[in-house]
């Protein structure tokens, strides 16, 4: 089963970048190549998985989502949601939004679905950020539940 774990986010906005954090630490745990890079775009083929990590999502990303069975979105949260890491099973469904560069994992699937007919099996882990700063260091508070996160992935990645 192809997988990909999609991290999205902004590195250089302290928690935002959170899902950069998380795809290294997974990474490091599957004892794969890790740099400080922030674009990353790696392919394990061995267990066939890959590894992106975006600022955000965009409409393109839909084309590419019919090679994957499973797929994982990484983002950061601000507290809308009350757990502190949020894992959902997402469905396709298309989501109007009143900001410009705001695109949904669901309306993401929905265009993927448009466009190939299939949508892959889809999770969204969601962890809450406490402090935005100009910093690509994670708050304290922020790096105790990722851990928690990435615990969660990689138990959903052992689920084949």
């Amino acid at each position: 089963m192809r997988t990909l774990i999609f991290g999205y986010g902004n590195a250089d906005r302290q928690d935002d970048g959170v899902a950069w954090h998380i795809l290294k630490e997974i990474m490091t745990r599957n004892h794969l190549p890790v740099s400080d890079e922030l674009d990353i775009d790696y392919q394990d083929e061995t267990n066939q998985v890959d590894y992106v990590f975006q600022l955000q999502l965009t409409p393109e990303i839909a084309y590419d989502l019919n090679k994957y069975d499973r797929v994982c979105f990484i983002d950061a949260h601000t507290g809308a949601v009350p757990e502190d890491v949020h894992f959902e099973r997402v469905q396709s469904r298309f989501q109007n939004s009143p900001f410009t560069h705001h695109l949904t994992a669901s309306s993401l699937l929905s265009i993927a679905e448009t466009l190939h007919k299939k949508i892959p099996e889809t999770i969204l882990v969601s962890v809450r950020g406490f402090s935005f700063g100009f910093s690509r260091f994670l708050s304290d508070e922020t790096i105790q539940v990722s851990s928690q996160a990435t615990d969660i992935i990689m138990r959903w990645m052992a689920e084949v």
